[in-house]
């Protein structure tokens, strides 16, 4: 897999600079009182460069880079290892190298997004977006069709299976480790569920 180069090493780098800023002011003074034209000055750009990055202000919270690490570790995993194991094992590698900061950005985002109505909403529409990512990289996994119905069920059950865990993550106050606590959601999955 070859690297991103200067260039959108650098636009990556804005993009985030830009989300820390917009989560700082939402902490200082709220979702709603924050506007686009005080997150692109905070950021030192303008307006116009804030919506070149990011198209609405919800998804300067909604957006994160970690969909497209994931799926570059996928598709690194042996490619006759069944797409669960695998999965597991590539989000367990990729919580294993997070920090505290970054794991305080997850957690900072989901309760944004858990507590704002507009952002709520914008992440119902998002579960979507990750149901197809990952029927995507099932299929391609699987050399079934994205849109079966089985392979559609089984990213959907995935994604509700890594959501519940967030979630849990979240009422917990950040006090478990959200790497194990995907991983235990995603095994109870591979179990059948059963209880």
């Amino acid at each position: 897999m070859s690297s991103p180069g200067l260039r959108e090493r650098k636009k990556q780098k804005t993009r985030w600079s830009i989300q820390e800023h917009a989560l700082r002011l939402f902490e200082q003074q709220g979702y709603e009182q924050t506007t686009v034209d005080q997150i692109a000055a905070a950021a030192e750009i303008s307006p116009s460069t804030f919506f070149r990055y990011f198209k609405t202000k919800e998804d300067v919270v909604l957006e994160d880079e970690y969909d497209p690490l994931l799926l570059a570790l996928l598709a690194q995993e042996p490619s006759d290892e069944p797409f669960l194991p695998a999965l597991r094992h590539v989000i367990s590698l990729g919580f294993s190298q997070m920090g505290p900061v970054e794991l305080a950005k997850i957690q900072q985002r989901t309760t944004l997004m858990l507590a704002v109505p507009a952002l709520r909403m914008r992440m119902l529409d998002n579960f979507n977006s990750s149901v197809d990512m990952l029927a995507g990289a099932v299929a391609q996994r699987t050399g079934r069709e994205p849109s079966d119905l089985e392979v559609r069920t089984f990213a959907g059950a995935l994604t509700g299976a890594m959501i519940a865990a967030i979630f849990a993550w979240i009422e917990g106050d950040g006090k478990d480790d959200l790497g194990k606590l995907i991983d235990r959601a995603l095994a109870h999955l591979e179990s059948g569920f059963t209880l």
